[in-house]
């Protein structure tokens, strides 16, 4: 089960990302808008205008893992109970984010929804791989516990299920004092390094939380320096410098500057970059490979520089980066 970059999907606008900090501390604060029910809390219905801080924000902290049904679906009406059952005894491990691929067309095609029922999770921004149709429930208990495998080997601290009423406050005291012990000497309660996450990544991780992008560069860059072959280093280091790039921009300048000059190649790659980070893919890389056809020598160079720097953000098994790879070496051979 390997995570994928989910953040530049469509259905995420990387760019928002730039006040990702603030979102995320009122995303903690903000009561959830899940309706009442078996799970509570744990459950929400999510949309196309809520999608962004009911799970990406909040699979930062928390894996969410997504249902996604229609009225008519039999099967789904099958799965669903079976997924808020299951919610609500995990006592806010995790998430359940219900999106009716009818009411929200644009969050389903983002999520290349082809038959429901459809679950899937998010962890950390990423995606992860889930399932098609109604599943027993021991069958979609293994999933979840790969699911929150995954998360785990990704250094999200996951939380301990909630304790029932009669559950003794001493056991929880405990639980603290045992939690203080373990952690990263001198850290604050809570605070130390998740079992198998190195020091440097997860210094990337904590610089991320508080917003200070070159911090986490410069931990992703000492990862990257210990196993240069990590694949969520690189992608979380490309991402960094994207965002550090675009927040650096005059994004309306930017745009003029491409419309009005479309043989300037940095006002290209600039806007590129913004539509990279809001989501657009398929323009962002056509737009680079129009300038290497437009161009030659040093400028065409840098261009394809840069297109293929932005391969980073995304598996290299994304059928837009085949497809683009493909189209740029039909230019340069």
């Amino acid at each position: 089960m390997q995570p994928r970059d989910f953040s530049l999907y469509g259905a995420v606008d990387l760019g928002a990302r730039q006040a990702a900090a603030q979102r995320r501390q009122q995303a903690a604060q903000s009561p959830s808008q899940g309706p009442a029910g078996p799970g509570g809390g744990v459950v929400i219905d999510v949309t196309e205008e809520t999608f962004n801080t009911d799970v990406v924000e909040r699979s930062r902290t928390t894996p969410v893992i997504i249902d996604l049904w229609a009225e008519w679906c039999g099967p789904c009406k099958q799965l669903s109970p079976v997924l808020e059952k299951l919610a609500a005894e995990a006592g806010g491990q995790w998430i359940l984010a219900k999106v009716d691929v009818d009411a929200n067309p644009q969050l389903s095609a983002a999520l290349q929804v082809q038959s429901i029922p459809m679950v899937v999770a998010v962890l950390g921004g990423q995606l992860v791989d889930g399932f098609l149709g109604a599943m027993p429930e021991a069958q979609v208990k293994q999933w979840i516990s790969q699911v929150l495998a995954v998360a785990d080997k990704m250094g999200m601290q996951l939380a301990a299920p909630a304790p029932a009423d009669d559950t003794d406050a001493d056991t929880d005291d405990a639980a603290d004092a045992a939690a203080d012990e373990a952690r990263a000497p001198g850290a604050p309660p809570g605070q130390g390094t998740p079992p198998g996450m190195s020091p440097a990544f997860a210094e990337a991780r904590a610089a991320m939380e508080r917003g200070d992008l070159d911090g986490a560069a410069k931990a992703f860059e000492q990862e990257l320096a210990a196993s240069p072959a990590d694949p969520v280093a690189r992608t979380g280091l490309a991402q960094v410098n994207l965002i550090r790039r675009v927040t650096s921009y005059d994004q309306a300048q930017a745009r003029r500057d491409a419309a009005e000059h479309p043989a300037d190649v940095a006002a290209q790659i600039k806007v590129a970059d913004i539509e990279l980070a809001a989501g657009r893919i398929e323009e962002s890389f056509d737009r680079l490979l129009g300038v290497v056809r437009r161009t030659s020598g040093d400028e065409r160079e840098q261009a394809r520089k840069h297109l293929v720097s932005l391969f980073d953000l995304l598996p290299p098994n994304e059928p837009q980066v085949k497809k683009t790879r493909a189209a740029l070496s039909a230019l340069l051979f």
